[in-house]
């Protein structure tokens, strides 16, 4: 099946082996052009004039679901059905999204979400490999995507670089990226008949091989596999026969990364290969432990960064996890705030606020400690998971909107800061979260202002 996604280095037509003249309208979707073919359907960008949205419609060929599609045609029915199940279910930043999906009788489409890029099988030959850190950062981003799928009762059964689309911005730089293609996936929650024996060889663990039962640790190994291949520009097994290969997948040690290029460290190795261990019981046991170990890696800068005092996405997530302040945010909110605040790691010294500053932010600190100075005296030192600012920042006018203390980075601190515009882009249902944060901030205060009139002595 084929991703939907634009491959500049593509050469795109009106017609192919697959598909012949161009349609006009597939449904209501005003076809623009064909962005590949797999072998029994072709891919094309579309438009909802409605919605003014670009979008991939994926239509199965007519010729593959009649009587001539034999076996083939079977399969590609099911693998139609799997996704078409899943149409408007997955909600995630990091997960092409499946808008429709249209049962014809003579040629059944889906309707995605159309994603400008390439899949990272460009990035898996040894001229165009990608700086450690950011391997790292997808690798993160796809086990929290995969273990959001996963707790949709989903083993997606096929994740392969082809099958991972690498979101690019206006200038050709790599921002993000989304898992795609679920015709393989297994639900867990459905009672139908499902295909098994699916997915890439030379991604797949050997249990999978095998036909056996799989969880998240199959997706885990094929993962780690990608990984590998990303790295050291080959996938840790390679073969010219599927005998030799499936030989190797059973039977032999993937070779270390160290030495294989430049940077590899022992930690990160010992993260791939633990993924790619032979049974399911050695490897990471869920995602998060998997998705832990990666940020990790970059958190205590144990693979080379290219920027250091970049603050990554790996990190800004599992920042918020921790946090007081987010407790109640979901997973797809918390990516919201990690693409929306600004980010910034502050020095010592250095000052967040200055008495008699207008309020036009607030910052919750992530990491380490401000010290807040009122006319030169120290007030207090506030640590991690605390907000400042944000009174100055909800005051109802602009002459209570000047800060009355001076605040200084004491320790160096990494914060996570909004502006009213920055807040207003967020989704309703984010920007509720925040407003419940703030009212058990502001009830907090209020009880240790109570707290201090009422008992003085308690109050140090």
């Amino acid at each position: 099946m084929a991703p939907m996604v634009m491959d500049s280095s593509s050469t795109l037509s009106t017609s192919g082996p697959g598909g012949g003249d161009l349609p006009a309208y597939i449904g209501k979707y005003r076809v623009v052009r064909r962005l590949g073919e797999g072998a029994t359907s072709d891919v094309f960008l579309a438009r909802d004039d409605f919605q003014g949205l670009e979008v991939a419609v994926k239509r199965v060929r007519a010729w593959a679901l009649s009587e001539h599609g034999g076996s083939e045609g079977q399969i590609s029915h099911r693998f139609f059905a799997a996704e078409a199940s899943l149409a408007g279910r997955l909600q995630h930043p990091n997960v092409v999204q499946i808008l429709d999906a249209v049962p014809d009788p003579d040629a059944p489409y889906l309707v995605m979400e159309y994603v400008q890029g390439v899949t990272l099988k460009s990035f898996c030959r040894s001229d165009r490999l990608l700086p450690l850190d950011q391997i790292v950062e997808l690798g993160f981003k796809c086990a929290m995507a995969l273990s959001y799928v996963y707790r949709q009762g989903l083993i997606h059964r096929d994740v392969k670089p082809a099958n991972l689309l690498a979101v690019l911005d206006a200038q050709g730089q790599l921002t993000d990226v989304k898992v795609s293609d679920f015709g393989s996936a297994l639900n867990l929650r459905s009672d139908a008949t499902q295909v098994h024996r699916v997915g890439s060889l030379s991604y797949m663990p050997p249990e999978q091989i095998e036909g056996g039962d799989v969880d998240c640790r199959a997706d885990i190994y094929s993962l780690g596999a990608v990984l590998y291949h990303l790295i050291a520009g080959r996938p840790p097994f390679d073969a010219p026969t599927q005998m030799a290969l499936m030989h190797q997948i059973y039977h032999q040690a993937p070779a270390s990364l160290i030495g294989q290029r430049g940077g590899v460290t022992p930690e990160l190795d010992a993260v791939v290969l633990k993924a790619l261990a032979k049974h399911p019981g050695e490897r990471y046991q869920n995602w998060e432990d998997f998705g832990r170990a990666l940020s990790e890696l970059v958190a205590r800068q144990l693979v080379p960064l290219a920027r250091l005092y970049e603050v990554k996405d790996s990190e800004r997530f599992n920042l918020l996890r921790e946090l007081e302040f987010f407790h109640d945010f979901g997973d797809v909110e918390l990516w919201e705030v990690v693409h929306r605040a600004r980010w910034r790691r502050y020095p010592v010294d250095h000052a967040l606020y200055k008495k008699g500053q207008e309020g036009n932010s607030f910052h919750i600190i992530a990491q380490g400690e401000v010290q807040v100075f009122r006319d030169g005296t120290l007030v207090v030192t506030l640590g991690k998971g605390t907000s400042v600012g944000e009174m100055a920042y909800l005051a109802p006018n602009p002459a209570l909107r000047r800060h009355s203390t001076d605040i200084k980075v004491s320790e160096v601190c990494t914060t996570i800061s909004f502006t009213p515009e920055s807040l207003g882009q967020l989704s309703p249902e984010c920007q509720h979260r925040f407003d419940r944060a703030f009212i058990q901030v502001l009830v907090r205060r209020l009880h240790a202002a109570h707290e201090a009139l009422a008992h003085p002595r308690r109050i140090m």
